[in-house]
């Protein structure tokens, strides 16, 4: 274990400054990391021991204490987020002091009702509810008022300027999403009894029809150039290729690719178990080349450190589980590096829709592989096929035949 010698922490953490490193080395901290937290340590120790304070009354109020009389002077690990390693270490031995109810205010106490609503009573995930909220926020910001009263006045005409106000500029799903979710909030505060009468559907709809875009897939030749910009010679690209062939080959979503564990791979029958939407878990068949990448980033890039089973983690310490987002930056970036500007995860996805039909593979297949429960979905990949589309044509009126 590394412990760098100069660095002396005397007062009350100096018993836990060795146990506090080994925990930094497991995560995978490398000792230019370790040495600046404990730094900070010995200083906090020092500051504590000078104002007569032990362990048990480190609470976040005194550490943002401390950050301000540290904060002179200083450019780095001077805000309280700097002491999270610390105050989880203390914390999982049970010896920091208890952290303070946080005042909340009205509007999110309100909020994270809504929430134990989506996912209690309506069965969303926990993600697709953070979504909603995000997008509801202003709504109930604007009209909740400083004790709540000021919902029970909503009117249509509240709910219609907020619309004209949020959904111009926006793309269609976008501004689709937020009307769903705006109906959805305002059927939670008729049924809890902050709104007397309901009002969901003086929601105005959102123009747009179903079926109308085209895929919006990559081309195999920006395939190739997105796979090429991975230096499979690090461990950064051996993980990236295998996240972004998972993608293109299987259309898996990021939220799928980031929820993969180790034992949801079945080497000895080539399959991999995908989690979606909705908590349904379906077998896949594994591609050998993507078998191929997944092994050479496990073999050869993911870290000995590594937290829990999740087979895509950080780069940094701590070594945790990849969010969804973290698998969109993975793709954003690789865009980036082949030229191509910016591309989404889901375009990937359509990408590996689009392969499929173009190889013939009839759109009952494609809707199994994508995993969609509803035919419609898988419908309009059928206007990529240009060859079977020319079949349906009727011939223009007078022209030669």
């Amino acid at each position: 274990m590394f412990y760098p010698s100069h660095v002396r922490v005397s007062g009350p953490l100096e018993d836990y400054a060795a146990g506090f490193v080994a925990q930094l080395a497991a995560q995978g901290y490398k000792p230019l990391s370790v040495t600046p937290q404990l730094r900070l340590v010995a200083q906090l120790s020092e500051w504590l021991e000078a104002h007569d304070l032990q362990v048990s009354d480190l609470t976040l109020p005194v550490c943002e204490q401390f950050c301000a009389a540290r904060r002179v002077g200083r450019t780095n690990l001077f805000t309280v987020k700097a002491f999270a390693p610390l105050m989880g270490y203390l914390s999982g031995l049970g010896v920091s002091g208890p952290a303070p109810d946080p005042v909340q205010e009205p509007v999110e106490v309100l909020l994270q009702e809504y929430c134990r609503y989506l996912t209690g009573r309506r069965g969303l995930s926990v993600s697709t509810a953070e979504v909603y909220i995000r997008l509801v926020r202003p709504f109930i910001a604007a009209h909740h008022g400083p004790d709540g009263s000021g919902l029970a006045g909503l009117c249509a005409a509240d709910i219609s300027r907020f619309v004209l106000a949020s959904a111009p500029g926006q793309a269609v799903a976008s501004a689709k999403l937020l009307v769903t979710a705006l109906r959805s909030v305002l059927g939670f505060l008729h049924v809890q009894g902050y709104i007397p009468s309901p009002l969901a559907e003086a929601v105005p709809s959102v123009a747009g029809w179903r079926l109308a875009p085209l895929p919006k897939a990559l081309e195999d030749a920006q395939v190739t150039q997105l796979l090429a910009g991975c230096d499979r010679r690090t461990s950064r690209g051996r993980r990236d290729f295998a996240i972004l062939l998972m993608l293109v080959r299987l259309g898996l979503r990021s939220g799928e690719v980031a929820a993969l564990s180790l034992d949801d791979i079945n080497w000895r029958a080539g399959e991999l178990r995908v989690r979606g939407k909705g908590n349904h878990t379906e077998q896949l068949p594994l591609p050998v080349d993507v078998g191929e990448a997944i092994e050479g980033y496990l073999r050869r890039g993911r870290p000995a450190t590594a937290q829990g089973r999740a087979v895509f983690v950080r780069r940094r310490a701590p070594h945790r589980q990849l969010t969804p987002a973290a698998v969109g930056n993975i793709v954003d970036a690789a865009g980036r590096r082949a030229g191509l500007g910016h591309v989404f995860a889901h375009q990937l996805r359509h990408t590996a829709a689009t392969a499929m039909v173009r190889a013939g593979a009839p759109l009952t297949e494609v809707g199994q592989v994508l995993r969609h429960v509803r035919p419609m979905t898988t419908a309009i990949y059928a206007k990529v096929d240009r060859d079977a589309l020319r079949t349906l044509a009727r011939q223009w009126p007078g022209a030669p035949a």
